[in-house]
């Protein structure tokens, strides 16, 4: 899956991951204790869906440009992932998780963000740039996992790891992260977001955490059609080690809602414990 992501921004991935990242942030806001959130691969945090690269591939008109079409119910499970998608100025633009991270913190919340590319990481600063709030660091996402972990101004957080899948041992390296991540801050939440190719890998990569000694992980997976061609980004899913209470009973029927972009009706939705508390 080699790509820049502003080509891929709005697509039904972002969609998925997006309205779950809302879900684990409103769980931590119902505390008035203070969270950090770090995004470990954090891209640009703004993207411009009028512009060339999004052009392209259009993809971004078969995720959130359909949602904001009508295709979920104003009060429905999505809408507070859609409110967040307007106010940052879609249809035009489409924020990535740094930008809807930021727009949910409360004055006692921070926000972390890492960026390995040059280019990207300069544009990332320039958006949030007097924003007390949040960092930019232009350096590896999962370095920062053992460097930046556990927070130092907050014992509550969430981590969220979305690699972009370049490497063909990402699936190895994010099982490796996520413990890390864990061990270090084991008050925090970590989510993982992975493609849904075929299911050989990510069978591999459940059976890999089961076998690591964490606790209490859940999944949730989003296909578009049966993952059956591993040359198509058939689905994705979120591994959210820790989840907060309730998050699951809300996760599903925001997945469920989002099944309605499959294009021929086969999308499906599914979470499930691979290990428990």
């Amino acid at each position: 899956m080699n790509y820049r992501h502003a080509y891929h921004a709005g697509n039904f991935a972002d969609c998925m991951k997006h309205a779950l990242l809302v879900l684990l942030l409103q769980a931590l806001r119902r505390k008035p204790a203070p969270f950090s959130v770090l995004d470990t691969h954090a891209g640009i945090g703004r993207y411009d869906l009028t512009g060339d690269q999004a052009g392209r591939t259009g993809e971004w008109r078969a995720g959130i440009g359909r949602l904001l079409d009508g295709a979920t119910t104003p009060d429905g499970p999505l809408e507070s992932y859609l409110d967040l998608v307007r106010q940052a100025g879609a249809p035009d633009f489409y924020p990535g998780s740094p930008q809807i991270a930021a727009m949910m913190l409360r004055p006692q919340d921070r926000l972390v963000c890492c960026e390995l590319h040059p280019d990207d990481s300069r544009t990332l600063r320039a958006l949030f740039v007097g924003n007390p709030q949040v960092s930019v660091h232009a350096r590896d996402g999962y370095a920062a996992l053992g460097a930046l972990l556990p927070p130092r101004d907050a014992r509550r957080g969430l981590v969220l790891i979305d690699p972009p899948f370049e490497q063909p041992d990402e699936f190895q390296r994010l099982t490796a992260g996520i413990v890390t991540a864990r061990r270090r801050f084991a008050t925090g939440i970590v989510a993982a977001w992975y493609p849904i190719k075929h299911r050989a890998p990510v069978r591999a990569f459940h059976d890999s955490l089961r076998d690591s000694g964490l606790r209490n992980i859940v999944v949730v997976e989003l296909t578009l059609r049966p993952p059956l061609d591993p040359s198509c980004l058939n689905g994705c899913g979120m591994l959210v080690a820790g989840p907060p209470f309730g998050f699951v009973e809300q996760a599903l029927p925001a997945m469920r809602a989002l099944t309605h972009l499959s294009p021929d009706g086969m999308g499906e939705a599914a979470i499930t414990r691979i290990v428990e508390e």
